[in-house]
């Protein structure tokens, strides 16, 4: 990568979704599509698109809040090794939330690799939460143990993985989430039981926990109990909550 001339070209924000006209913006989620390990090539269309449905029903559910959404339409697909260029997007794209909307509290929400992404920019001033589903880490203990955490001081944060995900190891996120857990009390994780990478069998259990610790975070609504019990819970419980069926209903 350090060799190879890389296309000259920016982040961006999709249009907002959730603000009526006129009304404020009180606080604001960006949504961080998956990717590839290495890639140069633009943001799938794909992946954007994936990410539609939960911010329709995020936007849905805080409309009343002054919530807003934008998914973020990275530079390049890829991570890219040292560069991990969709991370530093993510942390333009908190800055253009603050140059658009003011002091808005902000949450990161990312899938696959756009939930590392969203675990690395957490440090960002306006950045209060961040939902991490199915998050891609790189296999090895040395990239574990250099994969940064104490910016996540401070904020809370959410891991949801499936228990069968093929392409992104659950154990790599329980190993992250332990040694978040030992500087920040504000760490849970859920274990999706029996799904996989796309979480699509308990699809409307994960929008549903994902809409509550958002609005939780960013709009002081009260925790659904489970999640105040993973919050509460020492490791490994809390960081191994089963999601249950039926959650949100």
């Amino acid at each position: 990568m350090a060799s190879q001339a890389l296309p000259v070209r920016g982040a961006r924000l999709s249009r907002a979704i959730g603000a009526e006209a006129g009304s404020a913006v009180r606080a604001a989620v960006l949504l961080l599509p998956a990717g590839s390990a290495v890639s140069t090539r633009r943001c799938s269309p794909v992946t954007t698109a994936a990410a539609l449905p939960l911010t329709r029903r995020l936007v849905r559910a805080g409309r009343a809040e002054g919530l807003v959404a934008h998914v973020v339409h990275y530079r390049f697909r890829g991570w890219n090794g040292g560069h991990a260029h969709p991370a530093a997007d993510a942390e333009w794209a908190a800055d253009e939330i603050v140059r658009r909307y003011g002091d808005v509290p902000v949450c990161l929400l990312g899938v696959d690799m756009g939930a590392r992404a969203a675990l690395r920019a957490a440090g960002h001033p306006a950045v209060n939460s961040v939902v991490a589903l199915a998050p891609w880490f790189p296999p090895g203990r040395e990239s574990q143990e250099s994969e940064p955490v104490s910016h996540l001081i401070g904020r809370h944060v959410l891991i949801v993985h499936g228990t069968d995900d093929g392409a992104c190891d659950p154990h790599l996120s329980y190993r992250f989430a332990e040694r978040v857990k030992k500087i920040n009390p504000n760490i849970c994780r859920f274990e999706v039981h029996s799904d996989g990478h796309s979480l699509h069998q308990h699809r409307p259990e994960v929008f549903a926990l994902a809409t509550d610790f958002i609005l939780g975070t960013l709009c002081d609504h009260p925790f659904a109990r489970p999640v105040t019990d993973a919050l509460a819970a020492p490791p490994p419980l809390g960081l191994r909550m089963p999601l249950a069926a039926g959650f949100g209903r």
